[in-house]
């Protein structure tokens, strides 16, 4: 029987009360600390872009960030103009309360809607402010956004704010902070604020050479050319072509800001350098032939930035594209004029590009008619009726599964909706070291692509998220590992944009009378095992195939594990596909050799 709908059930939530309720509108998603993209992050992001943006105001070189992982707490301290002491309270607290939608005291900043450190302050269960002006402060504490206590006096210090903020656990739950995460962001904050200093636990960064420092260390000596660069005003951008990579890689930011999903300034970017390509050499190159193993990173500065959601991972700003590609264009001209030996080197790997485009065509073409002849539809994928591009398209997830048995316990209790399911026979080929057009006369792997959609470009991905589900045994991390060998070799910008995922499944049952609980490591199962003492029952999963449809429901539903597949550097990819699943068996039978005395030991 429906419940009574009447005047009783509506609800008016203060600001804060409905961050709470609806956090994800504001942060993204929650997580563990396990993602580069979890909340915790995004809490300290939200309060580190506001000394960013006092700095890009010319107020303050230096930042301190200190991160106590045992506690979770965080504290970051500026040395900008500080918030007006009046106003302290209010702009931490009250929605649509700031300085960034006054002009002449902040022209480029990320945050604009007045809601970063408010969401910062309701998620938080301890959070403190403190504003320092001309040797007066003004403090206050909060819990889970309430005001607890406010303070003021005298101080000896200098201007600035400092914040201190412990994230709820009522929100977040169980989190921890993963300090290579927070070096990569002050790398890239250093990176794209020249001058600027940060120091994180005492380490300190800083960059001289802006973004060129921020793509060589992604690239290291994978790059086939020097940085072809620019640096202006609003716009600094930099790119090469590495020496084996597929496909295109690029990093982009808007005021500072990180933008996963690109917009309209990548978009521009690359079309600024197809132009600028083909006006240096008076040919009409395709985008494929020019963009074709490229990685590349652009920052602008936007007075008005347009993000598509509060986490601005996609920039919508229509009326900048004019501008970056003419600047972009002529720039790159520019430097191929004063640069003949970039110049010869780029030319080349433009044909080069082209006569692979033109094998791989022919290649794609007997692929497509042989796909043709054994039907019209995709083995083995079961598909989903949402896509990206569709209305919540972006929740669409395809999960690679091992087999008829483990694609079986997916198939009965998936959403139908956003889960799709692709079925893998056996183990995939080891694709390392072969060229493209390999992957193209390989049944299975051409049936992957076009079950993903990517058979022609990354670009035109069909889902939101491709979670690799394999069996928590050795054959199952072997399927794992010439997957990811895939993905990284051949499309890689799929594991840059954070689009490739490892679900994880429990490896034990323990039941004591009617309830059951699951483990996804021994160490998990020996402290149940140790809380629930005597009379119980361990199961031990050796797939997924034995998990019944009842229990499996549960694992890929709103309690979903999954870790991110991602790399620090495509330098780094490259020297790892190498060592695993290259050619040099001596070199890691001594490694697993010696790792195995080392486990016994």
């Amino acid at each position: 029987m429906a419940k009574e709908y009447d005047e009783s059930k509506i609800k008016t939530l203060s600001a804060l009360e409905h961050i709470r309720l609806r956090s994800g509108m504001y942060i993204g998603r929650l997580g563990d600390g396990s993602h580069f993209d979890d909340g915790i992050y995004i809490l300290l992001k939200e309060v580190v872009d506001n000394t960013i943006d006092e700095f890009i105001m010319g107020h303050g070189k230096k930042v301190v960030i200190d991160v106590d992982v045992e506690l979770g707490r965080v504290s970051v301290r500026d040395e900008g103009r500080g918030i007006p002491l009046g106003k302290v309270i209010d702009c931490v607290s009250i929605i649509n309360t700031g300085a960034k939608y006054n002009d002449d005291v902040f022209q480029f900043s990320v945050g604009l809607n007045g809601v970063g450190t408010k969401a910062v302050n309701a998620l938080s269960s301890h959070f403190l402010v403190r504003s320092i002006r001309e040797g007066i402060y003004q403090e206050a504490t909060f819990s889970q956004g309430k005001l607890l206590s406010e303070d003021k006096g005298k101080s000896h210090e200098k201007n600035g704010v400092y914040v201190e903020f412990t994230p709820d656990v009522e929100i977040f739950g169980s989190y921890r902070f993963n300090m290579e995460y927070l070096a990569q962001r002050m790398h890239s904050y250093a990176c794209l604020n020249r001058g600027l200093t940060l120091v994180l636990n005492g380490e300190k960064f800083i960059s001289k050479n802006g973004l060129l420092d921020y793509l060589e260390k992604e690239t290291e000596d994978a790059i086939r050319y020097p940085m072809i660069s620019h640096r202006a005003t609003h716009l600094e951008f930099a790119f090469t072509h590495t020496s084996e990579g597929y496909g295109e890689t690029y990093f982009s930011f808007v005021n500072g800001q990180f933008t996963s999903d690109g917009g309209t300034h990548l978009v521009a970017f690359k079309e600024g350098i197809l132009r600028g390509v083909n006006a240096f050499y008076n040919d009409k190159f395709t985008a494929q032939d020019v963009r074709e193993g490229i990685a590349g990173a652009v920052a602008v500065k936007v007075k008005d930035p347009i993000f598509e959601s509060q986490t601005k991972n996609k920039l919508g700003n229509s009326d900048i594209r004019s501008w970056i590609v003419a600047d972009v264009s002529r720039a790159v001209e520019d430097y191929l004029h004063k640069n003949a030996t970039t110049a010869k080197i780029l030319k080349d790997k433009i044909l080069a590009n082209e006569r692979l485009r033109k094998e791989l065509n022919e290649v794609k073409k007997e692929a497509r008619a042989a796909a043709k002849r054994i039907s019209m539809k995709i083995p083995k994928l079961i598909d989903c009726k949402l896509h990206v591009g569709d209305l919540g398209g972006e929740r669409s997830s395809i999960f690679l599964v091992e087999g008829d048995s483990a694609g079986g316990s997916f198939t009965s209790v998936r959403d139908v909706h956003t889960q799709a399911i692709f079925k893998l026979r056996g183990k995939p080929w080891n694709s390392y070291g072969a060229p493209q057009s390999a992957i193209y006369r390989n049944e299975e792997l051409y049936n992957m692509m076009m079950a993903l959609g990517i058979e022609n470009s990354a670009e035109e991905l069909r889902y939101g998220r491709i979670i690799l589900a394999t069996d928590a045994d050795f054959d199952g991390f072997h399927i794992r590992n010439l997957l990811l060998t895939f993905f990284l070799h051949y499309f890689e910008e799929l594991v840059v944009a954070g689009k490739i995922f490892i679900l994880e499944t429990p490896l034990f049952r323990i039941k004591k009378g009617k309830e059951a609980h699951y483990c996804y490591s021994e160490s998990e199962r020996d402290a149940l095992l140790k809380k629930l003492g005597k009379g119980v029952l361990v199961t031990r999963f050796k797939g997924l195939g034995e998990i019944s449809p009842n229990e499996f429901g549960q694992f890929i539903g709103e309690q979903i594990r999954l870790t991110p597949v991602m790399i620090d550097s495509l330098k780094q990819n490259k020297e790892i596909l190498t060592f695993y699943m290259g050619q040099n068996t001596p070199h890691r039978r001594d490694y697993i050799m010696q790792h195995l005395i080392d486990d016994i030991v």
